[in-house]
């Protein structure tokens, strides 16, 4: 055995189909792609979502709703959460950074405070937004809210 007598094992290659080749071949005429239409001719490709002069689906189904541009995304976070945060880590100043250390929201998100749960220890909490509820809550417990 030497380079100029080896092969792959047999039935592991095929020939390649001849396609357009001539009638000879079987496969002339109309190089297997059946008569006439839209596939059948050069330079054809299927647009995507095309079903065959069908209504498309994406045309067929309707719409409704909108996306609101200006829309304000906050990240919320429970006054029990502070009161749970103050009392682990001993703090009473709470910021944006407190928030991002604490593993509760990533630098550039916006914070809203809101009200659930209840709060005993004094608390200086400053963030984008607070709702009606944490902001009572929170100067009940002689604390103050900041919207920074």
């Amino acid at each position: 055995m030497n380079l100029s007598n080896l092969k792959p094992a047999a039935g592991s290659t095929k020939t390649a189909k001849r396609i357009g080749r001539g009638q000879g071949s079987g496969m002339g005429g109309t190089a297997t792609r059946g008569h006439k239409g839209a596939k059948s001719r050069s330079g054809y490709s299927r647009k995507r979502g095309f079903e065959g002069g069908q209504m498309p689906l994406q045309r067929r189904v309707p719409k409704f709703g909108f996306k609101n541009i200006n829309r304000i995304e906050y990240h919320a976070i429970n006054i029990e959460t502070l009161q749970t945060l103050a009392d682990a880590k001993a703090l009473t100043v709470f910021t944006l950074e407190t928030f991002v250390e604490a593993g509760f929201v990533s630098s550039h998100e916006l914070v809203k405070i809101l009200g659930k749960g209840t709060l005993t220890s004094k608390l200086d909490v400053s963030a984008n937004a607070f709702s009606a509820s944490a902001i009572k809550a929170i100067e009940a417990a002689g604390g103050t809210a900041t919207v920074c």
